[in-house]
């Protein structure tokens, strides 16, 4: 089992988010990520709340770390084409000397698309603007001359340099439909993520991912399978509840949906859980953070529940 550390860049400062990602390169963690939001998603009536925008947000990761995979889970297909995400994800590929790693999604938050004038089509056609944007971005990255013609994109003689610093820089697709996206994640992503599922959920659906490879012709070995976990965790049960109730603080109205996949209780019962995530098939868990971050719970998370993994 690795682990991770996921914060969307909101309600916070910059300085919050240094001390967040100094933490995850330098106590053991494997990845940092944030995500792409253009409004704070803890409450979509106040757009005045404070929210980074994804890419920036991911440069200055890159920059502020030397040894945590760099990622995003995940970029919206329907803020930037393609070619443009490539070249942004090359440049990060530099400025962390290899670290990144490329999340995509359909993405979900019309309001905040609707706002800034973005096109939001419906699910069908983001997933068709997802399959294509895998496609390309596969190419760009191994250097060919892409020239392509699709439903959502098109490109014209687009070539992709520099090339990116590692070998291969993976690409991850996020969420959990069973009908399509997971047999998108089984023709093309390196890593699948899904967050805040209970682990016989994750089972289920990580069962699917299976099938879709059998189907698609693709060892399931190849993709990595990841999910996203809140955290309230504390000493003892009195603290644990006292961390259980600062939840609402960090998720607002979607405390009660993202509630299944959140490690609640002492070190011995978060340990026990993540076991219960590790025997559904997640080969790492990612904490999903949220502003106020919770300083003393990811301490007492490094010193208490990852060693137990540590073999």
């Amino acid at each position: 089992m690795r682990f991770g550390i996921h914060a969307g860049p909101q309600d916070c400062s910059i300085d919050d988010l240094r001390r967040l990602w100094r933490i995850a390169d330098e106590r053991g963690f494997h990845w940092c990520s944030v995500w792409d939001h253009l409004y704070s998603v803890s409450d979509l009536s106040n757009p005045a709340k404070p929210a980074f925008e994804g890419v920036a947000t991911m440069a200055a990761l890159a920059s502020e770390t030397r040894r945590v995979r760099v990622g995003c889970l995940v970029f919206c297909v329907c803020y930037r084409s393609p070619g443009v995400l490539a070249k942004a994800a090359v440049t990060i590929d530099h400025l962390s000397g290899g670290r990144c790693e490329l999340g995509i999604g359909a993405g979900w938050n019309e309001i905040e698309a609707r706002a800034f004038g973005v096109p939001f089509p419906s699910i069908g056609a983001r997933l068709d603007q997802l399959e294509e944007t895998a496609k390309i971005l596969r190419a760009l990255f191994d250097g060919e001359r892409v020239t392509f013609e699709g439903r959502q994109f098109r490109l014209t003689d687009a070539l992709c340099e520099p090339r990116p610093v590692q070998p291969r820089l993976r690409l991850w697709i996020g969420g959990q439909g069973e009908k399509r996206l997971l047999r998108l994640v089984a023709r093309h992503a390196d890593g699948w993520n899904v967050p805040f599922l209970a682990p016989e959920i994750f089972a289920q659906r990580n069962a699917t991912l299976d099938r879709w490879c059998d189907r698609e012709r693709r060892d399931p070995r190849a993709i990595t399978r990841t999910v996203n976990l809140g955290l309230a965790l504390g000493a003892d049960q009195a603290d644990a509840r006292r961390q259980e109730e600062n939840l609402r603080l960090m998720f607002g109205p979607m405390t009660d949906f993202v509630r299944p996949g959140i490690l609640v209780g002492t070190p011995p019962e978060v340990i026990d859980r993540i076991r219960e995530y590790a025997r559904a098939g997640a080969e790492w868990v990612i904490l999903a953070l949220r502003a106020p971050f919770d300083w003393q719970g990811v301490d007492l998370f490094v010193r208490e529940v990852m060693p137990a993994f540590a073999d």
